[in-house]
């Protein structure tokens, strides 16, 4: 028997054999599977396994290659869908992506899941498979059908499911993935994003077959991630940039289709009800709200469904817009959104950083950096100092955990250029993360005059701060952070002006 391939085991599409979990539902599924008469319908996000599941339950009871699948978004399926109701002993049916159909075809469907159920039928079992709120979809059609079907919610795999199948993966390959966390993470509950990001680890480290000898990847997560963000950028970056401009771009607007994405890439689920997202962005309420409300939305969703039919779903009655593929979830999840509103072309248009400011000092350094992190934070600014995060980066790989924060994800980075700064491993690898944000005038440096002339050569064409530890110690700091303030002030209303000038803080 040769060896599992990497293609067999972290697959990209179809059902997986090797890596095949079952979900938190599968037990209630194979039940209602089994049942006489009562019709079945699978609803929750996309990516989770839904499909799978039910391939896997139909095959333990010996029926899977006999039903007939139906998908909504085919032409020829959704003509024989339509008349399904007047059909006789079909046996296994499963219709696909239902929420996609016609109303009337929906309707057509509640009334024969009814009729079904009232009949006992053993020649007919019908499977519907939807994203979110597919069963409601249907009962609203037939308020009496409540309790002749069986709804099953895949909700998002716990994360010691998704454990398993990279385990699995694992054993299968013959291999250790050092960032399985990192991958456990930003799946996010989705089966479908783990395959993914374990099959571009495997390829990161030239492994496309089980290994003879037990092999450790260790590969860094920001390599795999920014290799899928190329390969998704491919595919999603321009859907995503005409989605955020609407079906005309303003850019000196309030952009209400840039803000739309933007709350699905923050929600937890894949699923967001837009009138909650606007009660709770009041700053929107004039702009968003106007193009839900008015129907804007699903205008330019409809006169575009070529661009949008395979990653969006939005139900207009109840203003719900929903993630179709995984991938896009994960796509939208790791965009740097300042760089994308710039893309598209808004003018003035900020998301907050994760961090207003990010410190990056040697140790011998650290009281400066603590009393600056005190005096910024006391100024309401959101700042990165390790004594700080030190929870969050308990059991994290602190170079995937630091690494982000000093590349993109603090709008600027300061850099206490002490004597000690050149010789520290910390303060190497963090130098590494932000130098090329020198051109994104995001780096600040604070030259102490205790260092070595032309030890920091690089940053003597950056604007940056003179300080001098002889000096106040707190007076130079307080005007630091005043000038900081000053700063942030002045990016919000002119981003686009140039970097720090150069100024000396002294008593």
């Amino acid at each position: 028997m040769p060896p599992p391939l990497l293609e067999e085991v972290f697959k990209l599409s179809g059902v997986p054999g090797y890596t095949f979990v079952k979900p938190l539902e599968y037990d209630k599924l194979l039940v209602a599977l089994r049942t006489p008469g009562r019709g079945v319908v699978i609803e929750g996000p996309s990516g989770i396994g839904k499909t799978t599941a039910v391939t896997r339950a139909l095959g333990e009871q010996g029926v899977e290659e006999k039903a007939l699948r139906l998908s909504a978004r085919k032409k020829e399926d959704r003509e024989l869908i339509a008349v399904l109701a007047e059909m006789k002993d079909t046996g296994v049916v499963i219709v696909d992506d239902f929420h996609t159909l016609d109303e009337t075809v929906q309707k057509q469907l509640a009334d024969h899941l009814k009729t079904l159920a009232d009949e006992e039928r053993t020649d007919t079992k019908l499977i519907v498979v939807g994203i979110n709120k597919a069963g409601d979809s249907l009962v609203s059609f037939a308020p009496d059908l409540n309790n002749r079907i069986d709804t099953i919610r895949f909700e998002t795999n716990p994360d010691d499911r998704v454990h398993e199948l990279i385990e699995k993966g694992e054993e299968a390959l013959n291999v250790t993935i050092d960032i399985k966390e990192r991958i456990v993470q930003a799946a996010s509950g989705s089966f479908y994003i783990a395959q993914m990001l374990c099959h571009e680890t495997c390829l990161a480290s030239k492994i496309t077959e089980r290994q003879q000898e037990k092999r450790t990847i260790d590969v860094s997560s920001e390599l795999v991630f920014s290799r899928v963000m190329d390969n998704l950028s491919r595919r999603f970056m321009n859907p995503a940039m005409k989605f955020a401009s609407g079906p005309r771009l303003r850019r000196e607007g309030r952009a209400p289709y840039l803000h739309i994405l933007k709350w699905l890439a923050e929600a937890n689920e894949w699923s967001i009800s837009l009138d909650r997202e606007v009660a709770m962005h009041p700053e929107q309420r004039g702009s968003a709200g106007q193009v839900i409300e008015k129907g804007y939305l699903e205008a330019f969703l409809k006169d575009n469904a070529g661009d949008f039919a395979s990653i969006l779903h939005y139900q207009a009655a109840t203003h719900i817009l929903t993630v179709e593929d995984p991938q896009f979830v994960f796509f939208l999840r790791n965009l740097s959104w300042n760089k994308f509103a710039e893309r598209v072309g808004y003018l003035n248009i900020r998301f907050d950083s994760k961090y207003d400011f990010a410190l990056s000092f040697a140790g011998p350094d650290r009281a400066c950096a603590r009393r600056l992190f005190e005096l910024l934070v006391d100024r309401e600014f959101s700042v990165f100092y390790d004594a700080n995060e030190q929870s969050r980066i308990l059991a994290e790989n602190v170079e995937d955990y630091l690494g982000p924060i000093y590349k993109s994800e603090a709008s600027y980075v300061i850099a206490f250029l002490g004597p000690e700064y050149p010789k520290r491993i910390w303060t190497k690898f963090e130098s590494e993360q932000f130098k090329s944000r020198f051109g994104e005038r995001a780096v600040i440096p604070v030259w102490f005059t205790t260092a070595k002339p032309g030890m920091f050569d690089e940053t003597n064409r950056i604007g940056g701060i003179e300080f001098n530890p002889a000096g106040d110690f707190e007076a130079q700091l307080t005007g630091l952070a005043d000038l900081l303030t000053k700063k942030m002030s002045e990016r919000i209303l002119t981003p686009d002006r140039g970097g720090l000038p150069v100024a000396e803080v002294t008593t």
